[in-house]
């Protein structure tokens, strides 16, 4: 019997000044690989931390570079408000990883020395541990969240994460779409949680949200609004150089973040 084809993961490092990118399979057990992502939060407080972790957006990299795992990581700062406008918090910095398996994972959060050197300048840090369900488009020319085909649908709660590279020609108007939506987003009782983050600012953006379930989510997508018609004139206007779209299923949390966590307490309010 033919194996699956392997998925492919980008690695990247500097040497002399030049980026090189190594490619990198990598298999689970009968031939296919499930990888599993992370996002984890991390809140600074004080000008020391601050400094710090504004000193590890170029330190870190080369960290990241040169370890085996994760798979796949970027390094984001996050935005204020509802999270999704292009002014800065500089409080909140996040790391968003790929992983082979959810052991791993859930060691590289813990355990890895990048994660630890954040978590001990930290006021606090927060880890959601993410399976892709679907996923189209790429970040950095691939696609990183590559779902299992045989999984069946599940029940529970649901991330979604959206990631563009906005064309400049295009940033202002993109923009303006944005207080709407953020609105919407920030108006709708389903979502669980919520937080635009992004590589740099105003070009580069990521949202991310979780919802109570599968229905709840695709409501909002398909909903009449400021988010339908956002996609509408991204579509008409080809505003992006490059997006990925992510569907996952919540596989479990670490830490807190202001002081409980927030998936616990919707699950509770839920009940």
């Amino acid at each position: 019997m033919a194996l699956p084809p392997p998925q492919i993961f980008s690695k990247f490092a500097f040497q002399h000044g030049v980026l090189y990118v190594r490619l990198a399979l990598h298999f689970h057990a009968g031939g296919r690989a499930i990888p599993v992502a992370t996002l984890s939060l991390f809140r600074f407080s004080g000008v020391g931390a601050r400094a710090f972790v504004l000193s590890q957006m170029a330190l870190a990299r080369f960290a990241l570079s040169r370890a085996k795992q994760p798979l796949f990581w970027k390094l984001c700062g996050s935005g204020t408000g509802e999270g999704f406008t292009p002014k800065p918090n500089w409080g909140v910095w996040t790391i968003l990883a790929v992983w082979p398996d959810e052991a791993t994972a859930r060691e590289g959060v813990q355990s890895m020395p990048v994660w630890q050197r954040w978590r001990a300048r930290a006021a606090e840090d927060w880890h959601l541990i993410l399976q892709p369900v679907s996923a189209r488009g790429s970040w950095a020319g691939v696609n990183p969240f590559q779902p299992d085909p045989a999984a069946p649908p599940q029940p529970g709660m649901m991330a979604v994460l959206t990631r563009a590279t906005i064309k400049t020609r295009h940033a202002l108007r993109f923009w303006k779409q944005v207080p709407g939506i953020s609105h919407t987003i920030g108006a709708n009782r389903d979502v669980a949680f919520k937080i635009g983050i992004g590589e740099m600012p105003f070009l580069h953006q990521v949202t991310f949200s979780v919802w109570p379930d599968a229905p709840s989510m695709a409501r909002f997508a398909h909903a009449d609004g400021p988010h339908a018609r956002a996609v509408r004139d991204v579509r008409a206007g080809d505003w992006f150089a490059e997006e990925l779209y992510a569907r996952f299923r919540l596989l479990g949390t670490i830490g807190s973040w202001s002081g409980a966590d927030p998936l616990t307490v919707e699950r509770r309010d839920a009940a």
